[in-house]
């Protein structure tokens, strides 16, 4: 991967943070206004997924080779911070409520052993069920990107048919909500290993890019995911239309992640031509970037949580900017001993791992058919 898509992916990852921010705190307590660009929350989230299949498919190709190296950074990026997130929420949550319970009104508060058991797991999202995590309504996302990353690994580093048949079980197991938008973060995968789009001239990179830049604000103009989510719903009923909560929009989504992966595709060459802009700003970028991860597992409980500290006036601004801004650094004392320290819990497990699991590697296991 060039250095500047590198950057591009990081300023990406950024901003789709925000974008869910902004669709989260876009609410009337804060601010009387809506908030521009606070509708893309959903999106977003297929943003990262397409960008996390491809990050993937790159560590694995250079860097975590082996099943222990894999095994311990995944299990070190998701828990150095899902474990941190989960805790803050429920005490930022028990003194929130004690502060101005109004507004933790619709966020459940009940059935903790069922919340914190399932949240551990991250089995909220399995089948039909959507066991919210308190206040955290971002923290599904991972319930899903983690069984992603659970069966790309046995796919990878296991004998083929072995690691098949477990992927197999193991979706059966969660079931279909997280099945339906696999093929969005496959999509990441394919693009890092298909070698056609790497070979595009230059005027076919810069169409992609502009292409897929006009249909993401097309999509989004014309509401695309709204009409394509009711005629899902005429045709399922009503009450599976709920039940499949974030996985209810997949038909759209699959539009949006092929959106995704023309404007990626597109960028890569871009980049490896003209990449002196990004590589001009890839130290700010590379900052925030550590952080991401942090903002968008914990921003809905620490903003709520501020609210209730704070209780400023919503007819003005300054209550939003207020607790925004109390919310950011916040994200980044708890980032700096959570996501920025996540590779000593990866060296502690690589060594654990390496004298359990075998060293089997990505091509070796392609290999052992």
């Amino acid at each position: 991967m060039n250095r500047p898509f590198s950057v591009y992916l990081d300023l990406v990852r950024f901003i789709a943070a925000v974008l869910v921010y902004l669709y989260h705190s876009n609410q009337r307590f804060l601010i009387e206004q809506i908030l521009p660009a606070s509708n893309f929350g959903h999106s977003a989230v297929i943003v990262f997924f397409v960008l996390s299949g491809f990050v993937i498919a790159f560590v694995t190709t250079t860097k975590e080779t082996t099943l222990s190296a894999y095994s311990a950074s995944r299990i070190s990026r998701v828990f150095s911070v899902a474990i941190p997130a989960l805790v803050l929420t429920i005490v930022l949550d028990s003194i929130g409520r004690e502060l101005y319970r109004d507004i933790y009104e619709g966020y459940p508060y009940d059935q903790f052993m069922a919340r914190i058991g399932g949240s551990l797991l991250l089995v909220n999202e399995i089948w039909l069920i959507s066991i919210t995590s308190f206040s955290n309504v971002p923290y599904w996302s991972i319930c899903y990107e983690w069984w992603y990353y659970v069966a790309f690994g046995m796919v990878m580093f296991l004998p083929r048919r072995q690691g098949l048949l477990i992927v197999a079980v193991t979706m059966l197991i969660i079931g279909p909500k997280v099945i339906l938008l696999a093929p969005i973060w496959w999509l990441g995968v394919l693009l890092y290993h298909w070698r056609a789009p790497r070979e595009m001239s230059p005027v076919a990179s810069w169409s992609m890019v502009l292409v897929s830049i006009v249909g993401i604000v097309l999509y989004h103009a014309w509401g695309i995911s709204e009409i394509v989510s009711e005629w899902l719903k005429s045709l399922i009923g009503a009450d599976l239309h709920r039940s499949l909560t974030f996985s209810k929009f997949f038909v759209a989504d699959y539009l949006l992640g092929v959106l995704v992966f023309m404007n990626f595709a597109g960028m890569r060459n871009v980049a490896a031509a003209h990449g002196s802009v990004l590589m001009v700003v890839e130290k700010p970028v590379r900052f925030v970037a550590n952080y991401t991860f942090t903002l968008y597992l914990l921003h809905q409980p620490l903003f709520l949580f501020w609210g209730s500290v704070v209780q400023g006036d919503p007819k003005t601004p300054w209550f939003w900017v207020t607790v925004t801004v109390l919310m950011a650094g916040s994200v980044g004392v708890v980032g700096h001993f959570t996501e920025n320290r996540r590779q000593d819990l990866r060296q502690w497990l690589i060594r654990r791992f390496s004298r359990l699991m075998p060293a089997t590697t990505a091509a070796g296991a392609s290999r052992n058919v």
